[in-house]
């Protein structure tokens, strides 16, 4: 397959951050929230955080998301934080995953850092 070719078949933003919600429901992810960048960001189209219950959840939730990627034809950029246990990312390009532990995700805030006084909550079928 040509690079032109795989191209084509890549899931758009919504469809890629609808898979990335949906991997991670699979696996029980908590509160996952859904940021819409495109406005405010040039690097990524959505943000998507999930709480997961410990350092194996949280890795487990990254690999599914990694996983139904791949199986979908993305190939993620990058993944960071897997061995330290507190806040796993995924890069995917169109959507960026951020995997956290309880405490570390009400340190960070993401979504206030954001900006985003309401989030979009995205279910498994999208919407």
């Amino acid at each position: 397959m040509t690079a032109k070719q795989a191209a084509s078949r890549r899931p758009d933003a919504e469809a890629l951050r609808d898979l990335a919600v949906a991997a991670l429901h699979d696996l029980k992810g908590l509160d996952v929230t859904v940021i819409d960048a495109r406005g405010a960001s040039a690097l990524t189209d959505f943000v998507v955080v999930v709480t997961g219950t410990s350092d194996r959840h949280l890795r487990a939730l990254a690999g599914s998301v990694q996983r139904q990627a791949k199986e979908a034809g993305v190939v993620p950029l990058g993944t960071e934080g897997e061995t330290a246990g507190e806040w796993v990312l995924v890069d995917l390009r169109d959507v960026v995953v951020h995997v956290m532990l309880p405490r570390t995700r009400a340190f960070y805030q993401l979504e206030k850092l954001w900006g985003v006084a309401t989030p979009l909550t995205v279910g498994v079928g999208g919407g």
